[in-house]
């Protein structure tokens, strides 16, 4: 199953000429999930190769205005499309009247709606995966959200089967799925003898804004991915102090100490462009990437080799510009290093 991060927003408190605020989109399999919603969210969504889905969960790391502006507007377009599919919002304490502030502006809704607060430590069962809902240190109600699959049968061996007798079919699927079963001739089969060791699923984290902090290096522990945030570089230091905020080293110090596999910094302010957090990062964790909006982190199945960043993988299609329009920017006025 195909499991895939979309970086839609990119930016800190404000967006700038090219990158928007925070959004990520993940894709597993059909489902999309939305992690947070800022301003222009669905005009990225559109923008986008992906399109605007009809999503059925939206999670809130915490409702400053950078993460979720967003959110009326996009509850106010399903509404205009006739929507009656239920939608559930999550988030921390607070959502209540968070969502009940922003009803004033996306009125009446033609689908229903439900808020769900979610609470620290707790684990949000889904289809082969579970959410887990862990503590960020940014001075007001704030989570993070870890991904992580179940465990997945072994490989199963024909030959091992052909050796032992176990016809095609419905014995072999039995065998597949942990069920023993008997041969004709009455021989007990054990799945251990023709499927090997269980094998790990994926793990994704998602951190939103916060200092560095312990649990968020507990609940990335040994993850495939991290996004984490990086709001600064380090002359900044005193800055990303006072706005419980994260520099790149600090995210690195994160990332070397949950030993990640790809360190995925994003949560930029204005005053960067990318290569500088990619570099001051790298100096502590090198496999960190910076991406830009639209780019697109694959994580798959970890026998079939390590996340990758793939490079504007939802980025809009060129369209033919026109003769006299003005160029389009250089790779120095906003280069993420992969």
């Amino acid at each position: 199953m195909d499991l895939d991060l979309v970086l839609l927003g990119t930016a800190a408190s404000a967006p700038t000429a090219h990158r928007a605020p925070a959004a990520l989109l993940v894709r597993r399999g059909g489902e999309r999930l939305l992690f947070d919603c800022a301003e222009g969210t669905q005009r990225q969504l559109l923008r986008s190769q992906v399109g605007l889905p009809e999503l059925t969960d939206i999670f809130l790391t915490h409702y400053h205005a950078d993460h979720i502006l967003g959110l009326p507007g996009m509850l106010k377009t399903f509404a205009l499309r006739g929507r009656d599919l239920p939608l559930t919002v999550h988030g921390p304490r607070g959502l209540h009247d968070t969502m009940g502030a922003l009803r004033r502006i996306h009125g009446r809704l033609s689908y229903p709606l439900e808020l769900r607060e979610v609470e620290v430590g707790e684990a949000l069962p889904r289809d082969g995966y579970e959410l887990r809902v862990f503590a960020l240190d940014h001075g007001v109600a704030a989570v993070g959200y870890a991904l992580v699959e179940d465990e997945r049968p072994g490989r199963f061996d024909p030959a091992a089967a052909d050796r032992l007798g176990v016809p095609n079919g419905p014995a072999r699927g039995a065998l597949q799925h942990g069920q023993a079963i008997t041969l004709d001739d009455g021989t007990r089969i054990h799945p251990r003898e023709v499927v090997g060791e269980a094998r790990r699923g994926r793990k994704l984290v998602i951190a939103g804004d916060t200092a560095p902090f312990a649990a968020v290096v507990a609940a990335a522990a040994g993850a495939d991915v991290l996004v984490h945030e990086s709001t600064f570089v380090e002359e900044e230091r005193e800055r990303a102090l006072e706005t419980r905020h994260s520099t790149a080293l600090d995210a690195a110090k994160v990332g070397l100490a949950a030993q990640v596999q790809l360190l995925v910094l994003t949560h930029l302010s204005g005053r960067y462009f990318g290569p500088e957090i990619a570099r001051e990062a790298r100096t502590v964790f090198p496999n960190t990437v910076v991406p830009r909006d639209f780019d697109v982190i694959e994580l798959p199945f970890p026998e079939r080799g390590a996340p990758v960043l793939v490079k504007g993988g939802a980025a809009p299609e060129e369209r033919p510009r026109r003769p006299d329009a003005p160029a389009e920017p250089g790779p120095g006025d906003d280069v993420a290093e992969a």
